[in-house]
């Protein structure tokens, strides 16, 4: 395995690597948590290696790519864990394509991980303002010239999804699982009740790291970060203070600013060096802000 560059923090371990080798020199049954976004098949340019798997040729060829990730995945996750990807339908353009319409890549996603041994556990939708959708891609099938002339053609806007796998228990031989408990205190019923809503419909698509740290403009921007408050309620949901959470494509490190704010540990591996570097910033900036509210908590209490 070539590790390009590592850096270890107070709770943190970050290395910039190919995902697919690191992961699967990690040791059994190690992480609590993953959560990430996987590179959307060939929809962006995210860096010009052959090892990213945003460089392939087609869909099937991501998939091929991705399930090597999954079946690590499924070893190095404990008994009874999740795994919760980040993903969305892709458009599909006439150029490139033969035809206008959606691609399904949830279902890649999905059927890697059952083919994996994962249990397929629940799907999350994350509403999106389709008018937004609308200025920013100008689609065709969005456009309310299209509604008015010809709406055979138009389309809903696209949400994102959260898609919850979780690795299954059961072997005499693997230890029972930690649960993973909420203080009523903390976690009252109302919270639980938004949570467990089967859409989402309170993300803010702007609480995202590009801009919720503020950076000068020669800084790494990540093309699609993953909200902080989707990230929130991952951990939330599915994981205890102190445990260990896992992204394989870190980027500039939003799922680990994230969790280490909420007292989690972090490891992620990122190929890209300029994301590695970003990442690096944003988690020792999360940790340090942690160690002040402990310290402002303190102050408080005494």
């Amino acid at each position: 395995m070539h590790v390009i560059d590592q850096n270890i923090g107070e709770r943190f371990a970050v290395y910039n690597v190919d995902c697919v080798e690191f992961t699967a020199q990690m040791p059994d049954a190690c992480v609590d948590l993953s959560i990430y976004s996987p590179p959307f098949a060939h929809l962006f340019v995210y860096s010009d290696s052959e090892r990213d798997m945003g460089n392939v040729a087609d869909y099937e060829t991501f998939g091929e790519t991705y399930r090597h990730l999954v079946r690590e995945l499924f070893r190095v996750h404990k008994p009874g864990r999740i795994s919760a990807v980040h993903c969305s339908d892709l458009p599909t353009t006439a150029s490139k394509d033969g035809v206008i319409g959606l691609f399904d890549l949830p279902a890649v996603i999905r059927k890697a991980h059952e083919d994996e041994g994962w249990v397929y556990h629940s799907r999350v939708t994350i509403w999106k303002d389709p008018v937004t959708e609308m200025q920013r891609t100008k689609a065709h099938g969005l456009l309310y010239k299209t509604f008015r002339t010809d709406a055979s053609r138009c389309r809903t806007g696209m949400p994102d999804y959260l898609l919850i796998f979780r690795k299954p228990t059961g072997a005499a031989s693997e230890k029972t699982p930690e649960p993973v408990a909420h203080d009523p205190g903390i976690y009252p019923v109302a919270r639980w009740q938004e949570i467990a809503s089967p859409v989402w419909m309170t993300i803010d698509q702007t609480d995202v790291l590009n801009v919720k740290v503020a950076r000068e403009d020669k800084d790494e921007r990540h093309l699609c970060p993953l909200q902080l408050d989707v990230i929130e309620r991952a951990v939330t949901l599915y994981s205890n203070r102190g445990e260990t959470v896992y992204s394989p494509f870190l980027g500039i490190g939003s799922e680990g600013y994230q969790s280490l704010k909420m007292g989690r540990r972090f490891i992620g591996a990122e190929l890209k060096p300029a994301y590695f570097r970003q990442a690096v910033k944003n988690l020792i900036l999360s940790e340090q802000e942690g160690e002040a509210g402990d310290l402002l908590a303190g102050v408080a209490a005494e």
